[in-house]
């Protein structure tokens, strides 16, 4: 039996930590029904019930990740592509300007293309 309590307790503690780095590191912005600060006192003064209410009326409902994994302090930039890991982004200067100028020929070719096609005869 003391066993089982063990567990629980345990469990308990785990959540009431976890939920007061949730408070602490949620946006003012962010946070449902009460002010930041409320929610802390809350899961401070209240460990196992406050806890339960912030994860059923405080936290925020989204699904979205509040860091996108470069590092602690990035925002999203509303681009998921950029942000895409294994995302090839150029690494010098120079690869940059070679790629741009191969993204420039290819389009004046696709130019070239359409002003031929729009130049054959009985093209309507």
């Amino acid at each position: 039996m003391l066993y089982v309590g063990g567990v629980v307790g345990f469990a308990l503690l785990a959540l009431w930590v976890f939920c007061l780095v949730d408070v602490i590191l949620t946006p003012e912005g962010e946070c449902r029904n009460l002010p930041k600060l409320a929610w802390l006192l809350i899961v401070l003064i209240l460990p196992d019930i406050g806890s339960i209410i912030w994860l059923i009326a405080g936290r925020p409902r989204s699904t979205r990740p509040r860091f996108s994994g470069h590092y602690a302090g990035a925002r999203p930039s509303g681009f998921p592509e950029y942000e895409r890991p294994g995302r090839a982004t150029a690494s010098t200067p120079e690869a940059d300007a070679e790629f741009l100028a191969q993204c420039r020929a290819r389009a004046e070719e696709q130019r070239a293309a359409a002003r031929r096609r729009d130049a054959e005869p009985g093209a309507d």
